[in-house]
């Protein structure tokens, strides 16, 4: 049950936090509070002690998310007072800044428990990770004194992240600094079995018994569809430049959509108790449906780009074909997507590359079974059938031009 003073401490005021965390804890009723570090965002909130989210869509909607404030996260004893306040705290900070802000978590941990043993806080891990209730918890504990009894009271809530934020241009972060676009969609899947205390009652929470399923169906089928649209789009026509352009040519749309119920199909055989097939094909039109919203503008580039990271091991590609041969299922749509997005070299509008992508290039350069085997994990002992078939592919892409 929420009480007057139910306080919601959200680590990282970026485009997450801001236009789905901070906008549904508000809503739901909540004091916000961001922990951040850039000094104009802070000032800016605790000024006017509100903000703008713009869902994008074909009828534009400003919902204006009050009751929030902002501290600087450099601030420990400030940051550690507030945790130990809160009711519950909320992390959007993306996994290479986990490092920075642990200790400071770990701080308020230990000044929380101080006060009160029994008073366990829940942490809600709002970051696209794969296992990130495990990282965290490995990382967090190193922070905390020996034997913490860190399972007992810390609630670690993995999320399935799914509402498509796109990239505010700068012109208007001038004028607004706080203001973030985003989709209609607004739920929140995260782990039931996960929480230490009751589930706040938020519109939009949506618990979920197996989470390890539903962070899968986000990387495979959302993230993964995304992908093969960026890529697909770029590949047929450099001069794309949003998503829905390149769902507007038919062929590529079919393309798309064929790989992404490729990858359900590994779903529904890994999780037969948590997806159906219909569940699967219903989720592939949705979401192709929400990638073709024109007013939300999310960009080729924006979507395509950080190849070394989604390209990567474990990522949406090269991860649903490892699990593909692990399930004896096929992947061949999968691979197609993978190795045409090698060729991708989109750039922002400034007309610049990703910077992650420029050492990308560099290791293609060196041929495709160098990709194949350095970023997306495809070793020759195991996978040696993947690197003939990514060769072949390679050879016959010209062909691909004509689908």
């Amino acid at each position: 049950m929420k009480t007057m003073n139910d306080k919601i401490i959200i680590f990282g005021a970026g485009k997450i936090g801001r236009s789905f965390i901070g906008q549904l804890f508000s809503t739901g009723g909540f004091e916000v509070v961001f922990a951040d570090i850039a000094l104009p965002v802070i000032q800016e909130m605790n000024a006017r002690k509100q903000y703008e989210v713009v869902i994008k869509s074909e009828e534009e909607k400003v919902i204006t998310v009050r009751n929030v404030r902002a501290v600087d996260a450099r601030n420990t004893e400030l940051v550690a007072k507030e945790i130990s306040e809160a009711r519950i705290l909320a992390v959007s900070v993306g996994k290479n800044a986990l490092h920075a802000i642990l200790p400071l978590i770990a701080r308020g941990i230990e000044r929380r428990y101080a006060n009160n043993k029994s008073n366990a806080i829940d942490i809600i891990i709002a970051e696209n990770m794969l296992d990130a209730s495990s990282f965290f918890r490995e990382k967090l504990q190193r922070c905390l004194p020996q034997g913490f009894p860190i399972d007992q009271f810390v609630g670690l809530v993995e999320t399935s992240i799914g509402k498509m934020v796109p990239i505010v241009p700068q012109k208007l972060v001038e004028e607004d600094p706080l203001r973030v676009f985003a989709e209609p969609y607004n739920t929140l899947i995260l782990d039931r079995k996960a929480f230490r205390n009751p589930i706040p009652e938020v519109e939009g929470l949506a618990p979920k018994e197996n989470i390890k399923a539903w962070v899968d169906r986000k990387l495979f089928i959302h993230n993964l569809g995304h992908a093969a649209t960026a890529y697909w789009g770029y590949y047929y026509n450099p001069l794309h430049q949003y998503i829905w352009e390149a769902l507007e040519v038919p062929l590529i749309y079919k393309t798309v959509r064929k790989t992404m119920l490729q990858a359900a199909d590994l779903l529904e055989k890994k999780y037969p108790g948590e997806f159906t097939r219909t569940d699967l094909a219903d989720h592939v039109d949705d979401l192709l449906e929400r990638f073709q919203n024109k007013a939300l503008g999310d960009t080729i580039f924006r979507v395509g780009c950080d190849l070394s990271r989604k390209l990567g091991a474990d990522d949406r590609l090269a991860g649903a074909i490892k699990l593909a041969v692990s399930l004896n299922l096929p992947y061949d749509n999968i691979l197609n997507t993978l190795v045409v997005g090698c060729h991708f070299r989109a750039k922002d509008e400034n007309g610049l590359l990703h910077p992650g992508d420029e050492a990308f290039m560099e290791t293609y350069k060196n041929g495709i079974s160098r990709v194949l085997e350095s970023v997306c994990g495809f070793n020759e002992s195991n996978y040696f059938h993947i690197l003939i078939e990514g060769q072949q592919i390679e050879k016959k892409l010209y062909l691909l031009r004509d689908f």
